[in-house]
């Protein structure tokens, strides 16, 4: 198929929610979200435990969402446990939109039966620069700011030390600044390392370099980009989320009428609910935006939590009713998450048009390349063995000749 045709340019950007609206893409990025929350999970409850909480006590109150921030007092095995977890989710985040990244190109190349699996076989070859990128400049920091204690250090000298820190004043200041431009190349690479990686097929230091070269290239068409982007990331997160809270409310319609289910159903859903959906959690999401404000108000307003013990029975649909609704949460987080990964894959795709009027779309990449080159070689054995043919046929020709010559003088020696 012929690749999508784009404008190069903001218009493109707009695509993003229609693009990312794709069974795979949301498939993908839960696994990742799961993986990476599991560990997140376990890890927190970990780190509670050793900050002396008991397994009930954080169950009480934190549930399926512990963060250990909100801890008083925080020892330092919870901190680094935290810490870790956090680590850990956002790169398997970071691992999948470079998933999503790969399908979305080889979509725009005009491959729709490019599947998940090609695409996190894709990311198990190419984990590395996904990884150790945002590593590499957070370390060229970590360098840059032990330079500058060093400096400060050699500054403390007595009658020396003034002027060890005036002369070189120009040195420090350029460093200095250096030092925040590599700040936000840090920041720039946390977005569009997925997609540079995606598309681009660049090792670590290849992906690093065109971090460096976007942020000072185009400065502009990040924040004009994001500026459109991000609207319609929270503009499609909202009716994604609006049409799952829909279809539950039409469920607990129907089924919790008093001819049917009735009060039953109320129990079960509301204990359900109560286990995926605590107040805490609204409440903390609340205070972060206003759409997940009328989110939350919405799924409030369909639920009805009752105080009737649930039988074992009921006990057990409501267990597994609660992993439904965790698993369509997942999947309202994971379809935001790829809109605003296909999103940054746009935009890179844009950038290299741009700047180096490098079509991406029109660049055979590996897996063509891998194709073609195996493709050759079918060629080349299949000719090795037309030749292999022909020549032993040959030879049999030959020896047949040879057999009915002999044949021949055999009969004239005995007549």
């Amino acid at each position: 198929m012929d690749p999508m045709k784009l404008y190069f340019d903001v218009r493109d950007i707009f695509r993003a929610p229609r693009l990312a609206l794709s069974g795979k893409k949301v498939i993908i990025l839960m696994q990742a979200n799961l993986v990476g929350y599991g560990v997140y999970w376990v890890l927190n409850y970990l780190g509670a435990s050793a900050n002396g909480m008991a397994f009930s006590d954080t169950w009480a109150a934190y549930g399926l969402y512990p963060c250990l921030l909100g801890l008083d007092s925080l020892s330092g095995i919870a901190c680094v446990l935290y810490w870790i977890g956090v680590a850990f989710w956002f790169y398997a985040i970071s691992l999948g939109a470079t998933a999503v990244s790969r399908v979305t190109y080889k979509q725009l190349k005009g491959d729709e039966f490019y599947s998940g699996g090609d695409a996190w076989s894709y990311v198990k070859k190419h984990w590395h620069p996904v990884v150790f990128s945002s590593i590499s400049l957070g370390l060229i920091l970590v360098f840059l700011f032990f330079l500058a204690a060093i400096f400060g250090l050699v500054g403390k000298i007595p009658y020396v030390g003034e002027f060890l820190f005036v002369l070189p004043y120009i040195l420090y200041f350029f460093g200095s600044v250096f030092t925040i431009y590599t700040g936000i190349v840090f920041l720039v690479a946390l977005v569009y390392t997925p997609a540079i990686v995606g598309t681009y097929e660049e090792d670590t230091m290849g992906t690093v370099w065109h971090n460096f070269s976007i942020t000072w290239g185009q400065p502009w068409r990040i924040i004009l980009y994001h500026g459109a982007l991000v609207p319609v990331v929270v503009l499609g997160a909202y009716l994604f989320s609006h049409a799952w809270i829909s279809g539950y409310g039409l469920i607990n319609a129907v089924f919790s009428h008093e001819w049917l289910m009735g009060s039953k159903l109320l129990n079960i859903v509301g204990w359900a609910t109560q286990a995926v959906h605590p107040g805490a959690l609204c409440s903390l999401l609340g205070n972060t935006c206003s759409i997940c404000i009328a989110c939350c108000a919405g799924c409030g307003s369909l639920l009805t939590s009752s105080g009737v013990a649930l039988s074992g029975t009921e006990l057990v649909a409501a267990f597994i009713l609660a992993v439904f609704l965790f698993l369509l949460i997942v999947s309202v987080v994971s379809y935001t998450m790829a809109v605003l990964s296909v999103g940054e894959t746009l935009m890179f795709i844009i950038f290299k048009k741009r700047s180096d009027d490098d079509n991406l779309l029109e660049r055979k990449d590996e897996e063509e390349l891998d194709e073609e080159e195996e493709d050759d070689n079918s060629l080349l054995d299949d000719d090795e063995f037309g030749n292999d043919s022909a020549t032993n046929t040959g030879s049999d020709e030959e020896e047949s000749e040879n057999e009915a010559d002999q044949d021949d003088s055999e009969t004239e020696d005995n007549p």
